[in-house]
């Protein structure tokens, strides 16, 4: 039988992740003293030089070596604290010169957000490398205490650690009441020792995270391309998707329907038994040609969404679906059409995937508005284990829905029941 795991309190002063942080703090020091320094006299030199045209390069040499100073800890961060940061924006000039790269490197509001911190930190360096020490040294070597207690009467000649002493009088820490009690206060202080030194780095990864990082408009920036990408991508396989619909379904009985019209026109006055029975059945190819539109048009954008709104349109998907599917739509008013049309599309999908792989016996769709969000979930009781992963329908619907700002989440154990969430911007 496995044994229970200890609590938290006893497994982190011997955790890996306590002792990476450790290592982070006391490098942490030497370094900032470095980065400080160097900053320092670089930005003084700049700064009393800018009388002179010389000020300028030196500046902006400061700030390209504080950016430098910055990709160090960031490095530092991932590698000991687990806290991976993207790198900012790099410094271009416009025409490729030194006098265009000093412009800009003096422009760019990262690079003095790497000169700050190195004359913060440094500060905050001293603080908690001291406070670490202190409370690593005095935690570890009370607790040991009573291990290492023979040192004072054999090599010290005194009979342990003494708490007071003058002319006439001294305590000794040597009996053995006195030791336990000694090692119990060194126990203390290694069981906060951890979560002190993880309050103090949690410090540093808001300053490697507000300084060294991307600035929040070019994180938005990005996050956009990334967006409108997503967004390029889906448009292009819904188009692959309509051709490859279009040309394995209705195209191809629109086809086998002009040859049996050719068939009956040339058995028209020959044999007009034949050729009534060869128009009969392009009546029927005409049917299904016509329904496999529908079908394809109701999966583009139908006409009961632009008409009646997603209540009716959503009621519609569920009298399709297999298993019987309760609605619930609770709206104010209608959202934007490109909004509704994502919202219509996310529960087609998740409705099908009902169908297909939960072997539920009833799903449920509720839609309703909660402040500035539009928000979608999906329930079933079936056999749940649904999941976004790469490869799966869920990945892509994830995406779809990101691109418009929104969230997907799945709540889907094994044994079920399943139900999926998804958050879309409310535009009315």
């Amino acid at each position: 039988m496995a044994s229970p795991r200890l609590p938290a309190a006893i497994r982190a002063p011997f955790e890996a992740r306590t002792w990476r942080a450790v290592g982070y703090v006391l490098i942490g020091l030497p370094l900032s003293v470095c980065w400080f320094s160097l900053s320092v006299a670089f930005v003084s030199a700049g700064a009393g030089l800018l009388i002179t045209f010389l000020g300028v390069p030196i500046l902006a040499g400061a700030l390209a070596m504080s950016r430098g100073f910055g990709a160090v800890e960031r490095a530092r961060a991932r590698g000991l604290l687990g806290h991976d940061v993207d790198a900012p924006e790099p410094v271009r000039g416009r025409t490729g010169g030194a006098f265009s790269w000093m412009g800009a490197m003096l422009k760019s509001g990262a690079s003095w957000r790497h000169l700050l911190y190195a004359v913060v930190h440094m500060p905050w360096a001293v603080f908690s490398f001291s406070v670490t020490v202190a409370l690593w040294t005095w935690g570890w070597s009370l607790f040991t205490y009573p291990l290492w207690q023979w040192v004072f009467p054999t090599w010290v000649g005194q009979d342990g650690i003494q708490l007071y002493g003058d002319a006439t009088h001294s305590f000794y820490l040597d009996a053995p009441f006195e030791i336990a009690v000694t090692s119990l206060v060194g126990l203390v202080f290694v069981l906060i020792g951890p979560w002190v030194l993880r309050g103090l780095v949690s410090v540093d990864r808001l300053l490697v995270t507000g300084l060294l990082g991307p600035s929040r408009l070019a994180s938005r920036v990005t996050e956009l391309e990334s967006d409108r990408g997503v967004v390029v991508d889906t448009a292009a396989a819904d188009l692959r998707r309509i051709e490859r619909d279009l040309h394995d379904g209705a195209q191809a009985r629109l086809a086998a329907l002009a040859m049996d019209l050719g068939l009956a026109k040339e058995k028209l006055a020959q044999d007009p038994r034949a050729a009534a029975v060869l128009v009969d059945e392009a009546h029927g190819e005409v049917k299904l040609a016509l329904q496999e539109l529908r079908d394809l048009a109701r999966g583009i954008h139908p006409a009961v969404l632009t008409d009646r709104g997603l209540d009716a349109a959503l009621s519609a998907v569920a009298s399709r679906c297999a298993v019987p599917v309760s609605v619930s739509v609770d709206l104010p008013a209608r959202p934007v059409p490109a909004i509704e049309g994502i919202a219509y599309f996310t529960v087609s999908e998740l409705l099908r995937n009902v169908t297909s792989h939960a072997r539920a016996r009833r799903a449920w769709v509720d839609v309703w508005r909660s402040g500035d969000r539009l928000m979608i979930q999906v329930r079933d009781d079936g056999v749940g284990g649904a999941e976004v992963s790469a490869g799966h329908s869920l990945a892509a619907l994830s995406a779809r829905v990101g691109a418009v700002d929104g969230v997907l989440a799945v709540a889907s154990p094994p044994g079920g029941p399943t139900a999926v969430t998804a958050e879309l911007p409310w535009r009315a």
